[in-house]
């Protein structure tokens, strides 16, 4: 594992290089996306060339944000690029086949990013496992170098920062996060009109969805973990898209005595994707998720695993109760 780079030696690199692919997770989520125009922007604004990639392109939830249309599938054809900088992504395998066909032609790769379980895959690596977001590590790049932050990248700054602490709500918030919010504001953001369209503006499907997967929660006998599932003939049902889902675990989160949460959801093809929530420290679920191949943080982390989804919930949930 190599060590981290400096935010100075960052700020070489983005001197000298003029031609930069910024890259997130599949499935991306506020974080990705709003990392990606927060550092992307921000190099546009100091006259860099800025392509910027996603696999799964660009959830509709997050259309709202300035510059947003910027965000393309990878290109076939790997272009000439200086630097490849991947954001908010714990492996490389995570950023999506397209993106690593895509940057092959890269003379360097950064990784910056907030997940504890990150092996450090790049040419050089910036890793903060103590942000509570990828957006807050790059916000706190750009003040320490100085370099420009357009409205646009302030807006997804705050979103970024905003959907990973679940609302500046989680136990990762830090009073560096609410300074850094604070300082947002002080430029100009309109965080009434921007919770609006990150909180307050989801499609009928997605609550038809809830809808689906409330008929399915089940909470364990000790009432410790609180779990549901998503069978795949729901995407096909209800028309839904990827991002439909994101932050509904939080619901079941919320019930009281329970540790962890926990979302199965079965994939085409067979695969089952697990998304777990803690709120008790003593029950690390990266830890846990480590068993199966998976990863993230603490207190949130996810596995792609083997079907059925049968087997899948037995194999977890029995790894949960004995981590608990």
């Amino acid at each position: 594992m190599s060590e981290n780079t400096s935010i100075q030696a960052l700020g070489e690199i983005f001197d000298q290089h003029q031609t930069f692919a910024l890259m997130s997770h599949m499935r991306p989520d506020g974080d990705a996306i709003g990392s990606q125009l927060g550092l992307g922007l921000a190099l546009e604004a100091m006259g860099k060339t800025v392509f910027y990639w996603n696999e799964d392109g660009l959830p509709d939830s997050l259309a709202f944000l300035p510059g947003s249309e910027k965000i393309s599938l990878p290109p076939a054809e790997a272009p000439e690029i200086d630097v490849a900088i991947a954001l908010d992504t714990a492996t490389k395998v995570r950023l999506g086949e397209g993106n690593l066909i895509a940057a092959a032609k890269a003379k360097l790769w950064v990784n910056i990013d907030h997940h504890i379980s990150n092996p450090r895959y790049g040419d050089v690596n910036y890793v903060d496992a103590t942000s509570p977001a990828t957006g807050q590590i790059v916000y706190e790049i750009l003040q320490h170098l100085g370099m420009p932050l357009p409205d646009g990248a302030r807006d997804a700054i705050y979103v970024a920062v905003s959907t990973d602490t679940g609302s500046f709500q989680y136990e990762s918030t830090t009073a560096r996060t609410y300074r850094m919010a604070a300082d947002l504001m002080d430029r100009g953001l309109n965080v009434g009109d921007i919770n609006a369209k990150t909180y307050d503006s989801h499609p009928y499907r997605r609550i038809e969805l809830l809808r689906a997967l409330l008929n399915t929660l089940e909470l364990t006998p000790d009432g410790k973990v609180a779990h549901w599932q998503m069978l795949d003939h729901l995407r096909t049902d209800l028309a839904l898209k990827p991002e439909d889902s994101e932050g509904l675990i939080d619901m079941i989160r919320a019930i009281r005595g329970v540790q962890v949460a926990v979302f199965f959801e079965e994939l085409p093809g067979g695969k089952v994707r697990v998304s777990m929530r803690s709120k008790d420290r003593s029950v690390n679920v990266c830890d846990i998720a480590a068993q199966f191949g998976g990863g993230g943080h603490a207190l949130a982390a996810g596995i792609r695993m083997p079907g059925p989804i049968s087997d899948a919930k037995q194999q977890v949930l029995a790894a949960i109760t004995a981590a608990i």
